[in-house]
């Protein structure tokens, strides 16, 4: 497959990187320089923002902020990392202290393998595809890239408000969301402003953040983007470096036209670096990427395998009928405590977990009818475990990083095989194991060999045992 994708590219990575010093980078970054303390970004509330045309030529007044007493006391010696073979330190990139300082803060001594061969290729300019699931640590590999960018390359001195320097799309509300707090964390020490545009969020609240201070780097949603860029509030034409993420569920979800109308606000590809990212390599994806980059990296991680190898798996044969007191039966008696329960349908997501509330389960529901704010407000209980059992649909819970979830449990088969490993990769992850079970059906077992073609070994299937299937108590209120 790789030779398909270098061929289609018209290069070998071997003479990508024998070309790699002869070829001038889109936008050659200077010695990385922190940027000056004394002048951080503005955040002085001001007037409704005027159009463009209607703005002085020179920049908004920038207002002092109080330096982080962290940054001043910090040193790199502080962030001590032994060479290990076969492992790469993020010492062995040339990245600004304070981006060091933001990596020692989050406990990242060494690169993931997508971190690694990525950032080789993208901190020198290049463009670059990538085939990565979540979780693995891909994100952090393209803010790091951006960071390094926006920090080497000093802001024009005729800038806007409404105009970011970086742009990452995503297509989930949650996806965003997380990008934009991976994005704070790691901007910590640099001065560099993180904005997000959601749809199902306040317009206005969105709009006053964007008036009052300059956007480096902006993570949004395609269609809320565009509300911005339609009404003159968002401009594109300064976007030096363009992140794709999920390129796959965007094309599921119908984005790309939007996301074709983000692309054509944006400078040509030849003066912006471009990175996609995707979880399969399909056609449709591979054409989208031959459009937007210039020449770029094929980086490919293999998929979550690591999930076969630390989530034990199981399947469950059982009636349609007796599903629920299955679930309910496990997770009571069991007595877990942070499960994840998948179903293809936003009604059947619905009807799980009203039924495990009624039952006295601590349970929420997270599926596209879900407003914004909710959504975040669910995971954060999750997280902190106020919440045992969250019952997603596949769209809601994609891309969701929370440790410590001990059981998966599809409740209907998904009908892509590839959901299913997407599904059984939220537990077992960071090297712990975890639990899968999944229930199949009268109506959904017929799903089944094509999982099992995918992942490279039959699941066995069991009658789960008669305890589990006893009635469900009813309360008494």
């Amino acid at each position: 497959m790789l030779k398909a994708l270098k061929k289609m590219f018209g290069k070998s990575e071997v003479e990508q990187l024998a070309t790699e010093t002869a070829a001038p980078v889109k936008q050659p970054p200077a010695a990385p320089q922190a940027p000056a303390p004394s002048a951080p970004l503005n955040t002085e509330a001001v007037d409704p923002a005027p159009t463009r045309a209607e703005k002085p030529a020179e920049a908004k007044p920038r207002r002092e902020r109080k330096p982080k007493p962290a940054a001043s006391t910090w040193k790199l010696e502080d962030f001590a990392v032994e060479p290990q073979e076969g492992k790469t330190r993020f010492h062995d990139f040339k990245l600004s202290p304070e981006l060091m300082h933001a990596i020692h803060d989050l406990g990242f001594p060494y690169c993931t393998p997508i971190q690694a061969q990525v950032l080789g290729y993208t901190l020198r300019g290049k463009d670059a595809i990538g085939r990565a699931q979540t979780g693995t640590g891909k994100t952090a590999a393209f803010l790091i890239s951006i960071i390094t960018q926006l920090q080497q390359t000093p802001p024009p001195k005729e800038r806007y408000m409404g105009e970011p320097r970086a742009l990452i799309i995503a297509p989930t509300r949650e996806l965003v969301v997380q990008i934009a707090k991976d994005a704070a964390a790691l901007t910590k020490y640099t001065g560099l402003n993180v904005m997000t545009f959601v749809g199902g969020m306040d317009f206005d609240k969105q709009l006053k953040a964007l008036e009052a201070r300059h956007c480096d780097i902006l993570v949004a949603t395609p269609g809320r983007l565009l509300d911005f860029n339609q009404r003159g509030e968002a401009h594109l034409d300064m976007v030096e470096v363009l992140v794709l993420d999920e390129a796959d569920r965007m094309l599921d979800m119908g984005f790309i036209p939007q996301v074709r109308q983000i692309i054509r606000q944006t400078p040509p590809k030849s003066e912006r670096q471009t990175l996609l990212f995707s979880a399969t390599f399909t056609e449709d994806v591979m054409n989208l990427a031959k459009q937007w980059t210039t020449d770029p990296a094929i980086v490919e991680i293999e998929p979550e395998n690591v999930a076969s190898e630390t989530v034990e798996q199981h399947v469950y044969a059982v009636a349609g009928s007796d599903k629920y007191k299955l679930l309910y039966n496990l997770v009571t008696e069991n007595k877990w405590e942070r499960v994840m329960v998948f179903a293809n349908r936003k009604d059947e997501v619905r009807r799980i977990e009203e039924r495990l509330v009624r039952d006295g389960v601590n349970a929420a529901q997270l599926s596209g009818d879900v407003p914004q704010h909710k959504r975040i407000k669910t995971l954060e209980s999750f997280r902190e475990g106020r919440i045992t059992v969250l019952v997603a649909t596949d769209v809601a819970g994609r891309g969701i990083h929370i440790d410590g979830i001990s059981h998966v449990i599809n409740f209907t088969l998904p009908e892509d095989p590839d959901d299913y490993v997407h599904r059984i990769g939220r537990t077992g992850r960071a090297g712990t194991s975890g639990v899968s079970i999944s229930f199949a059906g009268e109506d959904d077992s017929y799903q089944l060999p094509a999982i099992e073609e995918l992942l490279g070994r039959k699941i066995s299937c069991e009658m789960p045992p008669t305890e589990l299937l006893k009635p469900v108590p009813r309360k008494h209120h």
